[in-house]
């Protein structure tokens, strides 16, 4: 059975009233950029999909409490199904563009994973000089100028959480982690800052009673999460306090201005 196929957990609100909605309904409502699907993707695995990705961002935005643009970074986002997939992946992100890239017969439990997207976007918004391939963790390490606002200290007071360690000196312990299950698989990625971030938001996300097993899913239970990839609950629970404090100043800010 295809993943798309198989029934995904969650506890939210009927979004939809039982009708089923397009990816064309998805790009209006949240204002992304356009959605360009592949040429062998079935009009059932359309439909089966753009309900499934419908609802992970209405339950996402519930979370964050933040207006419909957050999600398509204003407008600058643009979607691909089913286009370009890649082995093992079932979605990116590339910068180059802006592209969020979700495969055909997979993506379950990986979207709140494309953290990347919101790293890569903000990072303009929050540093000066930050050019246009730049993600904001990264930028955070390089101790870039960072231009003042409220808003953005609270979303580095995030990456000082799960970066550095307490005392601002050092690679945080779980930093460290990550960088040696990195040497052991001769690889460099689960310690790069944007992967750290990533994982760090959608176990955020998991952690918290309104569930979508399609937006998020794996941060608990898979080999990573037993190999210690994910923050432990009292690591989440510190950066939930500055990043949930931060999307609901982002939404509250952003909706003053309408």
């Amino acid at each position: 059975m295809q993943r798309l196929d198989q029934s995904f957990y969650r506890n939210g609100p009927n979004h939809r009233a039982g009708a089923d909605v397009s990816f064309t309904d998805i790009v209006k409502l949240f204002g992304f950029r356009g959605i360009r699907i592949g040429r062998w993707v079935t009009a059932e695995e359309q439909q089966r999909a753009a309900n499934l990705f419908f609802d992970a961002l209405c339950d996402l935005q519930q979370l964050l409490q933040v207006p419909e643009q957050v999600l398509s970074l204003n407008q600058t986002l643009t979607l691909t199904f089913g286009i370009g997939g890649q082995p093992g992946v079932c979605a990116h992100y590339q910068p180059r563009g802006r592209i969020l890239a979700l495969a055909k017969n997979a993506g379950a439990g990986s979207l709140a994973h494309e953290w990347p997207a919101f790293d890569h976007y903000i990072a303009g918004k929050v540093f000066v000089g930050a050019g246009n391939q730049d993600f904001a963790s990264r930028c955070f390490l390089h101790a870039q100028r960072i231009k003042p606002h409220p808003l953005n200290q609270l979303l580095l007071d995030g990456f000082k959480t799960l970066l550095l360690s307490p005392d601002g000196s050092q690679p945080s312990s779980w930093f460290v982690h990550c960088a040696s299950l990195d040497r052991a698989r001769n690889q460099l990625y689960l310690s790069q800052p944007e992967e750290l971030c990533a994982r760090a938001f959608e176990a955020m996300l998991q952690a918290q009673p309104l569930k979508n097993h399609f937006l998020v899913s794996g941060t608990r239970q898979s080999e990573l999460a037993k190999a210690g990839a994910y923050p432990d609950a009292e690591l989440l629970r510190s950066l939930s306090t500055h990043w949930f404090r931060y999307f609901v100043s982002l939404g509250q800010a952003l909706s003053a201005k309408r």
